[in-house]
């Protein structure tokens, strides 16, 4: 069948463009008002945070493979382009069947909605920001293609063959709609650069953050060893700065806590039920440890890991207030944003240095990495341990409970595995012949590394020297002498515990309980 004059009165990529403006524009005033309203409440968040949360374990290892500790922003501009490739065919649809672009991208924000308000730290409003971005779509996506569309382009009146085509908009409409177009781009595009600016400066919190000064510890670390940095440039340093510790999690919008605000309740299978609130914790004898925090999605040879100085209360002290019962096995702790951990109720109630974390390296917490209290626990990986933003803490079973990504088919207990690593020479380095050093990082929390050994083109295991250590809670530095000949070299390295075991050659993945294997770099020497 022959298209009707209305269906050939809008050229296709003007209607893309009607599109994509109308979508730009509601998507930035809806970010807006989730400044107002709440972060967890953007469109852009809520639906994220859905697809992080479906998204299965294969995907996960993908995108952190990828992207690495920039996973997010990938989802992010994911999103962004599929919502723009959506928005075209919206405007194509709403000028080819209308109303049906209209209807597209109504229901888009009616999903938004629904999915904001099945946040686990939604609020009563958190469905208004994507109505918003929904509403304002709609109908600017109507005016853009209503002003392309040629007035006479419904009359029944037989067209003069001579006169301009119907698809031939008037020079000046169009001049209209592309300055009302690019009108609804940079309101959109300037909403969103305020959202970003403000949710980047996190004002409230931020300055509650910075003017907060953390009490004296009871129980102050001791000094890191003299010869635990042994500063080879390129090696990782021993206490990791802020600013360069790995970041892995599930929140796609850092979450905001006032301190104010916090606070913590230990219940499910407890003889006394507690409630921990900001002050009370930090009236508390806090205690200073060391500790390196690995993620089991690191593959081997990976850089999710680091070492830095916490700040915090033992945990197992809580514990102790609440009292488990003897059939209790486990902690499920929860986020504010709704993310758990299974942590094994024995690791908890130990003698490690499992804390409630304040401070790190020497400041209150990043607001990334957990701000005010996270949870911090040598000897397992973070998946099962280091909840951020923690508010709960329920004593379990693991037959009752589970966890997010044990939901997700990981382990439910996580200890950490031997690892050793190489970090120079690095693998792009351009690398003369002559003397030269090997050098990376090994570990296995609560156990400790007794040493490593480095094979350089399939022949014979070498022992390196180990750095000295600041404890069998975090990783330690190596280095071996080198005389690089030219040509293709191939190293390899492996560690051996205190207690004897020695990381093991058999090549696993992440999944389900952490990656295994010889951390292998191929050099060439000119």
């Amino acid at each position: 069948m022959a298209e009707t004059r209305s269906e050939q009165a809008v050229r296709a990529p003007l209607a893309w463009v009607a599109g994509i403006a109308a979508v730009v524009l509601g998507a930035g005033l809806g970010e807006l008002v989730a400044t107002v309203i709440g972060a967890a409440s953007s469109p852009f968040a809520a639906i994220g945070g859905a697809l992080i949360d479906a998204a299965p374990s294969w995907a996960k290892d993908a995108a952190i493979a990828l992207f690495g500790t920039a996973d997010k922003i990938a989802l992010l501009v994911g999103i962004a382009l599929t919502a723009l490739v959506l928005a075209a065919f919206a405007g194509w649809l709403e000028a080819r069947r209308p109303p049906w672009g209209r209807v597209v991208i109504g229901a888009f924000g009616a999903v938004g909605a629904v999915v904001a308000m099945t946040r686990a730290d939604a609020g009563a409003l958190s469905w208004l920001p994507s109505v918003v971005a929904g509403a304002v779509g709609a109908v600017t996506v109507w005016l853009l293609v209503r002003m392309l569309r040629p007035a006479a382009s419904e009359s029944p009146v037989p067209r003069d063959p001579d006169a301009p085509s119907a698809d031939e908009v008037p020079a000046p409409s169009r001049r209209a709609f592309f300055a009302w177009s690019g009108a609804a781009v940079a309101a959109g595009a300037l909403a969103a650069i305020a959202t970003t600016t403000r949710r980047a400066g996190s004002a409230a919190v931020s300055a509650v953050r910075a003017a907060l000064r953390l009490p004296t510890p009871a129980v102050t670390a001791a000094a890191v060893p003299e010869g635990a940095e042994l500063r080879i440039p390129g090696l990782a340093r021993v206490v990791t700065p802020n600013d360069r510790f790995y970041r892995i999690d599930t929140a796609l919008i850092v979450p905001e806590v006032d301190p104010a605000d916090w606070s913590l309740r230990i219940h499910g299978m407890v003889e006394q039920e507690v409630t921990l609130t900001w002050d009370e914790l930090l009236a508390l004898p806090l205690e200073e440890s060391f500790t390196t925090l690995a993620c089991v999605s690191n593959p081997v040879g990976g850089t999710l890991i680091g070492n830095a100085l916490w700040l915090g209360y033992p945990i197992r002290e809580l514990l102790a207030r609440a009292r488990p019962t003897t059939d209790a096995d486990m902690v499920l702790s929860r986020s504010i944003d709704g993310f758990t951990a299974s942590t094994p109720l024995d690791v908890l109630t130990d003698d490690r240095d499992a804390i409630l974390a304040v401070g790190m390296n020497g400041e209150p917490l990043p607001l990334e990495h957990g701000f005010p209290v996270r949870m911090v626990v040598p000897g397992l990986y973070g998946y099962v341990s280091a909840t951020k933003w923690v508010t709960e803490l329920e004593v379990t079973r693991f037959d009752r409970s589970r966890a997010y990504w044990t939901d997700r088919g990981w382990d439910e207990r996580g200890p950490i595995k031997l690892q050793s690593r190489i970090d120079v020479p690095r693998k792009a380095q351009g690398l003369s012949a002559g003397d030269t050093v090997i050098a990376g990082v090994a570990w296995q929390q609560q156990v400790g590394v007794g040493g490593v050994e480095v094979q350089i083109d399939d022949g014979p295991w070498l022992e390196a020297t180990l750095a000295t250590a600041i404890s069998d809670d975090t990783w330690v530095q190596w280095s071996m002498p080198w005389t690089a000949t030219v040509g293709d070299h191939l190293l390899r390295c492996r560690a051996t515990s205190t207690t004897g075991e020695v990381q093991t050659s058999d090549i696993a993945p992440p999944a389900p309980d952490g990656a295994t294997g010889h951390h292998e770099r191929f050099i060439t020497v000119f």
